[in-house]
C-alpha cells in the first residue's frame, strides 16, 4: 500500500488531502514518525525519523497520532480482496502481502491490475505491485514506481533487472551491511557477479556471502508462509524524559512486566526465553535475554529476570531513553503452534 496509514487518515479526513501528513508522535514529544503522505517526503521526511526532526523540516505538517484498529480493519478489507484470486497469501504487516499467483486462468500481470483497481474502487486507496518470478524481485519491483506504480519482471528479463541494481535495494542489506559491502566496492548487483559463492563467503561471512551470490542474481527459492507462528511477544516504552535512577527504571520495568505478562495469559502462552532491550540516550541499542527452567506468563517472574539482565547493561551509569521487554520460545497450552492471523502481525 502507498503511505498506508498517512492514506487512510487522508480518506478519513478528506480536508488533509494535498497536505503534508505525519503520522506519529507529536512535533514536541520524542516519538517517531510511522508514516508520512508524500506531500511530506518531499521534505526529508521518512519512517523511523524523530517527530521533532520532522516538524524541523517541515514545520507546516500536520500530525495524527494514528489508529491502528482503523488502519486493521482496513488492512482486512484489502486482504478480502487479495482472497478473490488466491488462498496463498503472505501478509508482511499490514500493508503488505505476498501473493503466490501460479496456474490461475489470469496472468499475473492482470490479477495485479484487478486487486490494484479494486483497492482504488472500493476503499479508495491506491497500491503498488511488483509482478515477478519470486518473493525477492516482487518485493524490489513493488517499490520501485511507487506511488500507484505496477512493475513486471518477466523471468527473460529477471539478469537485466538485476544488472544495475543497488545492494541495498535487496531485502536484509541495511546501513552497516552497505558499508561492509562499501570496503570491497561492491555497489550494484552485476559486482558481485565475478566471484564465486566460496570467494564470497570468504569476504563477507558464510551467510551473507551465500545470500548476496544468489539475490544479486534474482535467485529465491523461498516458498510463501500463509501460516505464521507467533516466536515472541513484548512491549516497549520511550521515555518523556531519559531516565538514570535505577529506582524509576525498576519501575517502569515493573510496568512493562505485567503489560506483557496479560498478553501472554490473553493468548493463553507461556515462555521461557525472557528478552530486555535498553536504548541509551546516545541511541545505542543493546539487548540481554535470559532463558529460565520453567515455562511463565506471570508478571512477578519476567520483572525478577528482567532486573537481572538491567545489572548486564550499564543502566544508572548512562541515561535510557528505551525500554523493551519480550518473552518467546512458548508452549502454546491450547496448541502445537499458535498461528497468527494478519491482525496479529503488529501486536
Amino acid at each position: 500500500m502507498d503511505s498506508f496509514y498517512a492514506s487512510v487518515e487522508i480518506l478519513d479526513n478528506p480536508s488533509l488531502k494535498g497536505k503534508p501528513v505525519i503520522v506519529g508522535g507529536p512535533p514536541n514529544s520524542r516519538g517517531v514518525v510511522a508514516t508520512c503522505s508524500y506531500e511530506a517526503r518531499k521534505f526529508g521526511i521518512h519512517s523511523a525519523m524523530a517527530s521533532s526532526r520532522a516538524f524541523k523540516l517541515c514545520p507546516q505538517a500536520i500530525f495524527v497520532r494514528g489508529n491502528f484498529s482503523r488502519y486493521k480493519e482496513v488492512s482486512l478489507q484489502i486482504r478480502e480482496i487479495f482472497s478473490r484470486f488466491t488462498t496463498l497469501i503472505e501478509p508482511l504487516s499490514l500493508d503488505e502481502a505476498y501473493l503466490d499467483v501460479t496456474g490461475h486462468e489470469l496472468y499475473a500481470t492482470q490479477i495485479a491490475k484487478k486487486i490494484k483497481e479494486s483497492i482504488h474502487k472500493e476503499i479508495g486507496l491506491t497500491a503498488s505491485a511488483g509482478v515477478a518470478p519470486n518473493k525477492l524481485i516482487a518485493k524490489i519491483a513493488s517499490d520501485l514506481n511507487k506511488p500507484n506504480g505496477l512493475t513486471v519482471v518477466q523471468p527473460h528479463q529477471v539478469e537485466e533487472f538485476m544488472r544495475n541494481l543497488a545492494l541495498r535495494k535487496i531485502s536484509g542489506i541495511g546501513e552497516a551491511t552497505e558499508k561492509k559491502l562499501l570496503q570491497y566496492h561492491f555497489k550494484i548487483c552485476s559486482d558481485i557477479w565475478p566471484y564465486s559463492e566460496e570467494e564470497l563467503k570468504e569476504k563477507l561471512g558464510e551467510r551473507l556471502g551465500s545470500s548476496l551470490y544468489k539475490h544479486t542474481r534474482g535467485i529465491d527459492e523461498e516458498p510463501l508462509h500463509t501460516i505464521w507462528v507467533r516466536k515472541s511477544l513484548g512491549t516497549e516504552t520511550t521515555f518523556a524524559e531519559d531516565l538514570l535512577d535505577m529506582e524509576k527504571i525498576k519501575e517502569e520495568i515493573r510496568k512493562l512486566s505485567e503489560q506483557v505478562a496479560n498478553s501472554l495469559k490473553r493468548k493463553n502462552l507461556t515462555g521461557k526465553t525472557i528478552t530486555l532491550k535498553v536504548k541509551y540516550s546516545n541511541f545505542k541499542r543493546i539487548t540481554r535475554a535470559k532463558t529460565i527452567e520453567q515455562m511463565t506468563n506471570q508478571s512477578s517472574i519476567i520483572s525478577h529476570t528482567a532486573n537481572s539482565l538491567l545489572l548486564k547493561t550499564i543502566a544508572g551509569e548512562k541515561p535510557i531513553r528505551l525500554l523493551g521487554l519480550s518473552v518467546s520460545r512458548f508452549e502454546d497450552k491450547t496448541q502445537d503452534t499458535s498461528q497468527l492471523s494478519l491482525i496479529d502481525l503488529l501486536q
